[in-house]
This record gives C-alpha cells, sequence and structure tokens, in this order.
C-alpha cells in the first residue's frame, strides 16, 4: 500500500514549534518510526506552506497512492480551495490534526476539509498519523 501525507503550512517546524501542543519529534524521526510500524507501506512526507503548492500535491498524488492523510494546518479553518480540490480525490482520506482543535481558539474548532474526508483524527499528536496510517491500511 502507498500512503501519502501531506502537511500544511509550519508543520515543517514541528519537533520545536510549542512542543508543548505538538511535541519534540520531527516529521522525519516519525516517517521512519511509521515505516518499522508498518513495513509493508511505502509512506510519502510531503509538506508545503503555500496553498497552491498543497492543491498542486493533491492533484498529482490523488491518482498515485492508494491512500492520503492531511493535516493542511491553519488551512484546514480557511482554505475552500483545498477542500475542492479534495472533493476530486476518490481514495480513501484522512484528516489529522495533532492538537485538539476543538479545545483552542474558536477560529480553529471548523475544518473545512473535515466534511470531505473519511475520517478526521484530532488531539492525539503524531500518534494521529500512525493511527491514520492503520485506518487506510485496513479500511475496507
Amino acid at each position: 500500500m502507498r500512503i501519502a501525507i501531506i502537511n500544511g503550512p509550519n508543520l515543517n517546524e514541528i519537533g520545536t514549534r510549542e512542543p508543548e501542543i505538538y511535541g519534540s519529534t520531527s516529521f522525519e524521526e516519525a516517517g521512519h518510526q511509521w515505516e518499522e510500524l508498518f513495513p509493508h507501506t511505502q509512506i510519502q512526507l510531503h509538506q508545503s506552506n503555500q496553498e497552491g503548492i498543497l492543491i498542486d500535491l493533491i492533484q498529482q498524488l490523488k491518482n498515485e497512492v492508494d491512500g492520503l492523510i492531511i493535516n493542511a494546518g491553519a488551512y484546514a479553518h480557511t482554505s475552500i480551495a483545498i477542500a475542492d480540490a479534495l472533493r476530486s480525490v476518490t481514495i480513501p482520506m484522512v484528516e489529522v490534526h495533532m492538537s485538539n482543535i476543538h479545545a483552542r481558539e474558536s477560529y480553529r474548532k471548523s475544518s473545512y476539509m473535515a466534511e470531505v474526508v473519511d475520517a478526521v483524527i484530532v488531539g492525539m499528536g503524531m500518534q494521529g498519523y500512525a493511527l491514520a496510517i492503520q485506518y487506510l491500511i485496513f479500511k475496507d
């Protein structure tokens, strides 16, 4: 199985940015852990701080992988364009938020992606990605 993880703005800083919220593990470190946990799964990590690049990644990867995990970061709460790009995806998708967006600022409580994806995982840090990978592997 091939799974792409697409991360949005500022998520390249995870591991050093607000470790009290996001932890101290970088995505590169987590990627190695996921490869060990799921040895028969090819996991691709992608990140951009730019909305248009994220849309291009979604459009490209939807035909190259079997499942998609997206953490659009702040764009989850603002980008109808990314949600529209996800609407053209027919493979299973999971939205992940490392922090519990429902316990944060009011503008973070909603996501344009949530109504488009198959599942949403919030508040579980890096473990949320591992659960999303597991969901995609075992989804019927």
